[in-house]
């Protein structure tokens, strides 16, 4: 039986107005089909979040205010393509695969309640991959950063334009398939399994996350912020 690491992955990333799901907006996003023996391919938006962009995520994303006005498509229509595109996939049989993956997912849930579109939690049940979660995993105990491009360079995987939601996207699929051929034992568990193992792995990283903020001179409100949960936050938990 062919393993799913030698299948297609469905990449996804997001670019926000700020680092708050419950309140950020979406800027740009992209969904890639990675792998399976095929170039990767895959679509990207630009919305027009209807918020003001901050200077400090202008600077991440390089998209400002007066760009996403101009040239970004309303809000709910790219809300409604992305969750229709990872549906898609989904039902394809492909894991979505996301780089902090309670983040990017709670967003887009967030924004679709938003807007009135059908949450992709009430479409479909996907198996998720968080390359940050697996790594920390597989690797506990690894100096320095957790990042994307830290990963990346980890795994000797190529990020051109990094904070581009396309590179982004493709990079995570790359890290993830190059954690899955290190160790075999994740190629070879289900994707049902090691989408509830990682919950649990997630849910005990974090709380060492928020312990570690509790107990750190200075950073102490940061633990407050650290959520549980994944691979999203649902929206009755927050609310």
């Amino acid at each position: 039986m062919t393993s799913w690491h030698r299948k297609p992955l469905c990449g996804f990333d997001l670019e926000t107005s700020g680092v708050d799901p419950e309140q950020d907006r979406i800027v740009t996003a992209s969904v890639v089909r990675y792998g399976g023996g095929a170039p990767t391919e895959g679509s990207s938006w630009l919305a027009n979040p209807g918020v003001e962009i901050p200077e400090e995520a202008t600077g991440v994303h390089g998209v400002t205010t007066e760009h996403a006005r101009a040239y970004g498509r309303p809000a709910a229509a790219v809300v409604e393509e992305i969750t229709t595109a990872l549906a898609l996939a989904v039902t394809a049989g492909q894991p979505i695969v996301a780089m902090n993956a309670q983040f990017d997912l709670t967003m887009l849930d967030r924004e679709a309640r938003r807007h009135g579109v059908r949450p992709l939690t009430d479409r479909v049940s996907p198996a998720v991959l968080d390359p940050r979660v697996l790594d920390k995993r597989v690797d506990r105990y690894r100096k320095g950063g957790r990042t994307l491009t830290d990963l990346c360079r980890h795994y000797v995987v190529q990020l051109d334009h990094a904070h581009s939601s396309e590179a982004d996207a493709t990079a995570a699929c790359a890290v993830v398939w190059k954690l899955a051929n290190r160790h075999r034992w994740i190629q070879e568990t289900r994707l049902p399994d090691l989408h509830a193992a990682q919950v649990v792995w997630a849910r005990e990283q974090n709380a060492g996350l928020r312990e570690y903020f509790a107990r750190t001179a200075g950073k102490e409100e940061w633990a407050l912020g650290v959520r549980l949960e994944w691979p999203l936050v649902p929206f009755w938990s927050a609310a």
